[in-house]
């Protein structure tokens, strides 16, 4: 291995080995950011109740390129269950281990040795470079990316391109490159009936059989078709309660929590719209509240995706399939001002799983992908 690609491996290691939960940060910014200081990068640090956040720019001028990125982990559940200490960073037979090695340490490790990289090679390049880390990403996701978004947006600084951090990659590295993502849409229903006893249903009104009806209809309907990016938009149950766990009595209310996933060809309004029109068409008596957790946004073909696609190639020789499938990212608040977003990270196969692992090679190889992308944009 050379200095290069174990520089990338250590950085990696040395962030897993801090065991920076939700929204805990534990130290892995001020290392990054000790690092970033000494490219000439001017580092802010904003607290927001109880997550971290780093603002870091090189430069002035446009074009401006962001890395995005996360610190925090989700929890490791039981330790005994995992092969090595999930916060060792035990390497072995070629594979990095321990929370967060494939989400998202692995990628922060290699963006910031690829922007060393980089700048020794042009010190005078062109535009300016900024990182945009968070340690709340796999939480609530409220006191992160979002506060640093607006607080730019109130200075009305603006990034032109932003490419995040996120395990994109399928089976091999490069293999997916994210242009997008769908919007998520969740509505918290309460179907409302009279409680009885199930021998005189005359005298009750159950909200489980009223219900079903109009649940059947929304589970069934076309939504939209999708396009050449997105693909339908689809509608999903995920919790459903009804009962006080008696078996003769009938219900008083019902409680159903649903999800959209949704592409660009409808609005979060126009769904919460038809939701309604359903559910009074069966004539329901029914509380409905909203969450919109992300809208849908798209990088369509252009620098910042032809870029990644070349720089891919010439890495791996892998020809990378754009996709917009997948959960939502901290891309969704970026995106909203304007930026073109793309996200591009390591194979993504064991992220929240027990005995979270990452190939050593992938992460040296990312680098690589990484330092291509600022020569090609910023010189």
């Amino acid at each position: 291995m050379s200095e290069t690609q174990s520089e990338v491996v250590a950085l990696a290691k040395a962030l897993i080995q801090r065991p920076s939960v939700t929204p805990e940060d534990a130290g892995c910014q001020a290392m990054i950011n000790e690092r970033l200081s000494a490219l000439g990068f001017k580092v802010e640090e904003h607290f927001f109740v109880d997550t971290l956040n780093t603002w870091a720019r090189k430069g002035t001028q446009g074009p401006h390129f962001c890395f995005a990125g996360h610190t925090d982990v989700v929890p490791v559940g039981n330790e005994r269950d995992w092969r090595y200490p999930p916060f060792s960073g035990e390497i072995n037979d070629g594979m990095l281990h321990g929370r967060g090695a494939a989400d998202m340490k692995g990628s922060l490790a290699a963006m910031v040795v690829a922007t060393e990289r980089f700048v020794a090679r042009f010190p005078d390049h062109n535009g300016s470079i900024s990182f945009l880390i968070t340690s709340d990403e796999e939480g609530p996701f409220i006191n992160g990316t979002t506060k640093v978004v607006d607080l730019l947006e109130a200075r009305n600084e603006k990034i032109d391109m932003c490419l995040v951090g996120e395990p994109s990659s399928r089976e091999q590295l490069g293999d997916v490159v994210k242009n997008g993502r769908r919007g998520s849409l969740t509505g918290h229903l309460t179907i409302k009936g009279v409680q009885g006893h199930v021998a005189y249903p005359h005298l009750a009104k159950n909200p489980i059989h009223q219900a079903t009806p109009a649940l059947t209809e929304l589970s069934t309907i076309q939504w939209d078709q999708g396009n050449a990016f997105f693909p339908a938009t689809s509608f999903q149950i995920s919790n459903i309660h009804g009962g006080t766990g008696a078996g003769n009595v009938i219900p008083g209310n019902l409680d159903v929590q649903f999800n959209f996933r949704f592409s660009t060809e409808v609005t979060a309004e126009q769904l919460k719209a038809r939701v309604c029109e359903i559910l009074d068409k069966h004539d329901l008596d029914y509380e409905l509240h909203w969450t919109l957790n992300g809208l849908p946004f798209l990088t369509e073909p252009g620098p910042l995706l032809n870029v990644t696609l070349d720089a891919v190639k010439m890495v791996t020789g892998i020809d990378a399939n754009p996709e917009t499938t997948g959960g939502t990212s901290d891309g969704r608040f970026i995106a909203q001002t304007g930026c073109k977003v793309i996200e591009l990270g390591p194979v993504n196969a064991t992220i929240h799983q027990v005995n979270e692992r990452v190939s050593v090679k992938s992460l040296d190889q990312l680098a690589e992908i990484y330092e291509l992308i600022l020569e090609k944009l910023l010189t």
